[in-house]
């Protein structure tokens, strides 16, 4: 089964478009594991536990088990999902972008030691950096295209004189994906929460493609705007909650109350479906 037939049939029998983040900071940890980086499985493993009949996709992000020494705890919760939740997707999101033989080594990383079924990344250095991710059947590869942060107006938001029509360059990336970089209907894009209007626009342009969006929850990203404005019935979305979810609770019931702050949030997105 390939990424794609995975989100779909995740997002039917979940009845969700809610990808859990996994972000673990040792720091926000429950009292019993606070600060305690030899526990970052453990946390993350309960909360996967939690919420896998809830959601369509979870999130691993690389760099919040790298900065701990952590890869190996990445290992282990990337098989413990592939166990507790068979039919759920993992995007690992590492936001990678390069060329040749690095880019290889990235995606071997990605798809082969960790298992992810699909990959961050970033387009700014053309398709030749997108290239070997793509050679990987049946993985997904999501680009960034219109991100949720402030400065993403710096390069995302700037017009292309070069290319006709001079579209705005998160416009020119959703053409791209959508067209000739998605050589094998392997690519999504990334588009913030905090913009609906981008996200309206980019389902214009690229109006099958899987859409992952950050921002709903601690970014402030409107849930049902979101959803109004990226899903369409032959084009998925999945709608990230990190922190909202993980640190809904520092108690001891901070299990029950993910579970909790996911089901709220997985029913306000399909409450929000045309």
């Amino acid at each position: 089964m390939n990424f794609l037939d995975m989100l779909r049939n995740a997002e039917r029998q979940n009845g969700s478009m809610l990808c859990v983040g996994l972000d673990p900071e040792p720091a926000r940890f429950p009292a019993t594991l606070r600060g305690d980086v030899s526990k970052i499985y453990d946390f993350c493993a309960a909360i996967v536990d939690a919420t896998a009949d809830l959601v369509s996709a979870f999130k691993p992000q690389i760099a919040y088990f790298a900065a701990h020494r952590a890869e190996d705890q990445l290992e282990r919760l990337m098989a413990h999902m592939r166990r507790a939740a068979p039919g759920v997707s993992v995007i690992l999101d590492a936001k990678r972008g390069d060329i040749g033989s690095t880019a290889e080594q990235y995606a071997r990383e990605a798809f082969e030691r960790y298992g992810a079924d699909a990959v961050t990344l970033s387009p700014f250095m053309g398709f030749d950096s997108i290239q070997p991710y793509l050679k990987y059947h049946g993985k997904g590869a999501f680009l960034l295209c219109r991100t949720s942060n402030p400065g993403g107006d710096d390069f995302q938001n700037q017009r292309l004189a070069s290319v006709a029509g001079e579209p705005l360059l998160y416009e020119h990336i959703a053409q791209l994906a959508q067209g000739p970089w998605n050589l094998n209907g392997q690519l999504g894009l990334v588009v913030g929460a905090t913009y609906p209007a981008e996200i309206e626009r980019v389902r214009a342009l690229a109006p099958t493609l899987p859409l992952l969006i950050p921002g709903v929850g601690a970014q402030g990203g409107d849930a049902m705007a979101t959803v109004r404005a990226g899903w369409r019935d032959n084009g998925p979305i999945i709608v990230n909650s990190s922190r909202a979810i993980l640190y809904a609770s520092s108690a001891a019931d901070f299990v029950q109350a993910a579970r909790q702050e996911a089901l709220k949030t997985r029913d306000l997105l399909q409450a929000a479906r045309p």
